[in-house]
């Protein structure tokens, strides 16, 4: 797969989350956020908490779930993302992060991948 290809998938992951997240009543707030830490999939809000969603897609979850990919090196940069983040967007609303795993064994052809929302994933 090339680089483009996978970029396209990635983001097409990530609509599919946004879509998931918006039908579970959050607002989007920023989409594939970027700073020199790296980059915030989504940020959402649910009226109470802030989350910093990190989107893994895979075809199945056959080394693993998606959400092991976040490993402690990923948590931190996110982290530092989020601070960045938040100095620029101050809010009053609890910080929390989440991870969306999304199984497509079709990539875009899926017509119903299978989606799970962590709460406070780490």
């Amino acid at each position: 797969m090339s680089g483009q290809d996978s970029r396209l998938l990635g983001r097409w992951g990530e609509d599919r989350a946004a879509e998931y997240l918006r039908r579970k009543g959050f607002a989007i707030r920023a989409a594939n956020w970027r700073c020199r830490f790296g980059e915030l999939d989504l940020v959402a809000e649910d009226g109470t908490y802030l989350c910093f969603v990190e989107v893994k897609l895979r075809k199945n979850g056959a080394y693993g779930s998606a959400a092991e990919f976040v490993d402690r090196r990923k948590q931190s940069r996110l982290r530092a993302a989020a601070e960045l983040y938040l100095v620029g967007h101050p809010t009053d609303l609890q910080p929390r992060f989440d991870v969306v795993e999304i199984y497509a064994p079709q990539g875009m052809q899926t017509g119903k991948p299978e989606i799970f929302h962590l709460e406070n994933a780490f």
